[in-house]
């Protein structure tokens, strides 16, 4: 991370001067990245287009992350001879612009205006996520069916074949039929208690609880210091 009054990577001046007030840049692995507040997102984009000469948008898509957010994400490349500040002619120039949308209202403006691409990766990102996209023109569902509830791509959607219908694979020990101590078993993310949601909800004995990290053992109560 860097302080904003400093140049980073192959930009020509410090995120602020660019991107506005909040903005931030940052660059590991050879991928500028600069984070913008909400507001910021479409004048982000054009500074990046008009600026930057990233001229070519690659994709837009987002990240649920829980307890911060929806990260929305657009991939914007200057190419070779695009006019880029500063670089040279030949290199290839990409930029990664991140916004943070909160859960409880995950709503931006539309990128179209921007980038006339950006149409159906919004549309997706919609559908997947739940994040809307003020001003877009047809936003609509793109891959699923209309009758479809929810939003796949979110941490906390559940996931209702795995509770319906059991993972293929080897099975938990103690289900094989041939006998052996069952383990406790770990769900996954998404995937709910069988027990208190799906078609055996309430059916089910309780899981046991499992033993909290350095708890002694009762055969350990009787031990002393020499091991006796």
């Amino acid at each position: 991370m860097t302080e904003g009054d400093e140049t980073v990577g192959w930009l020509p001046h410090d995120a602020v001067t660019l991107f506005g007030e909040g903005a931030h840049a940052e660059e590991a692995y050879g991928l500028l990245t600069v984070d913008v507040p909400p507001e910021s997102w479409v004048p982000a984009l054009e500074a990046a287009r008009d600026t930057l000469a990233c001229r070519f948008f690659d994709w837009l898509s987002a990240v649920d992350e829980p307890g911060t957010g929806f990260r929305v994400c657009a991939h914007v490349v200057a190419l070779p001879g695009s006019g880029a500040p500063g670089r040279p002619r030949g290199e290839v120039n990409r930029l990664l612009l991140r916004t943070t949308v909160p859960h409880e209202a995950p709503v931006l403006p539309t990128a179209t205006t921007v980038f006339a691409g950006a149409a159906w990766h919004e549309r997706e990102t919609h559908e997947m996520f739940g994040v809307g996209f003020t001003g877009h023109p047809h936003l609509v569902t793109l891959l699923l069916p209309d009758t479809f509830e929810g939003h796949p791509l979110r941490k906390d959607f559940v996931l209702a074949a795995r509770v319906a219908k059991a993972w293929p694979g080897a099975k938990e020990p103690g289900e094989s039929g041939h006998g052996g101590p069952k383990r406790r078993q770990m769900l996954p993310p998404g995937v709910p208690d069988p027990n208190e949601w799906g078609p055996l909800k309430g059916q089910l004995p309780p899981v046991p609880s499992r033993p909290a990290r350095g708890r002694r053992r009762p055969a350990d109560d009787g031990q002393t210091e020499g091991g006796t």
